[in-house]
């Protein structure tokens, strides 16, 4: 599966490193320079959640985002019976 969120969208972006020297004028330098550049990926929180989808109860991939929004709804626990319960029955 890929790291995408199923309720916001969100997936790996694609950006830049930029590797700096030297110090800043604000600090009583000559200021900084850039001495490279190099391609890399920002990825986003993705978390593996079970969750209440069109009323059935599946593993879906969202954002740490989505579940602070409250987008994810999640299943009711389940109430367990002692075995003396269930023979009692």
């Amino acid at each position: 599966m890929s790291r995408v969120c199923h309720f916001t969208g969100r997936s790996t972006r694609s950006g830049q490193s930029i590797a700096r020297r030297g110090k800043a004028k604000k600090h009583g330098g000559v200021g900084k320079n850039i001495t490279g550049v190099s391609k890399r990926t920002f990825k986003p929180n993705i978390q593996t959640v079970r969750a209440v989808v069109d009323g059935k109860v599946c593993r879906i991939k969202v954002s740490a985002k989505a579940i602070r929004m409250g987008l994810v709804i999640k299943p009711a626990k389940r109430q367990y019976k002692a075995a003396k319960e269930k023979a009692a029955e």
